[in-house]
């Protein structure tokens, strides 16, 4: 179906999520080598040809961030130097983007500063899942695919067939994400009020919505350290909620953050493998892959064609 013009690689990050791209394709992973000098330098090198050809570089920004970060950059410059057509990057997480604005003063906006790296860098489009600020696809000057897993998301959610359900935006910022979830699960929607102390620390003051005797769908861009859902859980419980349904694209997880949400009070974690998680988890987690989304992106990319085709409940 696809010409040898079409390679794909894999950065350190998740090597699993690029197989299972290229195997819903039917294309082979390239071959890259990838290790480190002693000091720490990222050395790569393409071990066929990618001349004229339209490389696609699979590498999601996950822990350690910088290290997988600073390594696409020199894939990148490689493919750039081997005399790659196209530079295609597939960050189906792209970290920095919770720094996507000013909230204090004389704070960075490093989103923008990541996004003019890749610029810089070569890139010639990034193909992206669920962006925790939609408007960060306006720091780059390049096509940006900003694609959603909430069909994923949303679907397993409606085969439970879930009594009583309501949906739950831990924050006001996730509001619009929440009332995307309960427009297709036809379900009513409440919405966390917390107070921020620090980075990753907030408490519930209010709850806007009855939860009463429902079970709640809390709805996420991403998890990092877990502290804040549980914070939501505990919060929706001493309210009378039953127990808890949670979704997230991104499953960052910093720190303890499986073992924390390995709670009593939450039903079962629905994530997606955009980040990579220890194959040891908890039966409480499910991963859907996000694979057939990202390949059939690909797809459209090389034969033309919408997008937005791949949104059942609409883009982002």
């Amino acid at each position: 179906m696809y010409s040898d013009k079409l390679k794909i690689f894999s950065g350190s990050s998740n090597p699993r999520l690029a197989e299972r791209i290229c195997k819903e394709l039917g294309v082979p992973l390239g071959q890259i080598k990838l290790s480190r000098f002693k000091c720490g330098e990222i050395y790569c090198l393409f071990e066929e040809s990618i001349r004229n050809c339209d490389v696609f570089l699979v590498q999601t920004f996950s822990h350690p961030i910088n290290e997988n970060f600073m390594e696409l950059l020199v894939m990148m410059d490689a493919a750039k130097r081997a005399s790659a057509r196209t530079i295609n990057l597939v960050v189906p997480y792209y970290g920095y983007s919770r720094q996507e604005r000013k909230a204090a003063p004389r704070e960075p906006i490093t989103a923008k500063l990541v996004a003019d790296l890749l610029n810089t860098a070569g890139a010639d489009r990034v193909i992206t899942i669920d962006l925790h600020a939609p408007a960060i696809q306006g720091f780059f000057n390049i096509p940006v695919d900003h694609l959603t897993g909430l069909d994923l998301l949303s679907n397993h959610i409606k085969n439970k067939k879930i009594k009583d359900l309501i949906v739950v935006s831990p924050d006001a910022g996730g509001v619009t994400r929440a009332e995307n979830l309960a427009n297709v699960l036809e379900a009513p929607i409440a919405m966390m009020f917390k107070k921020r102390h620090a980075h990753n620390e907030s408490v519930v003051t209010h709850v806007i919505g009855d939860v009463e005797g429902k079970t709640p769908v809390i709805i996420e861009d991403l998890i990092d350290t877990g502290t804040t859902i549980v914070n939501v859980v505990e919060g929706l419980k001493e309210r009378g909620a039953n127990d808890v349904y949670i979704c997230a694209t991104h499953p960052v997880f910093s720190g303890p953050a499986l073992q924390r949400l390995d709670h009593p009070n939450i039903k079962e974690v629905v994530i997606t493998d955009s980040i990579s998680i220890p194959d040891d988890h908890s039966t409480r987690f499910t991963v859907l892959s996000v694979a057939p989304l990202l390949s059939n992106a690909i797809r459209i990319i090389k034969e033309g064609g919408s997008i937005s085709s791949l949104f059942k409940y609409g883009g982002v």
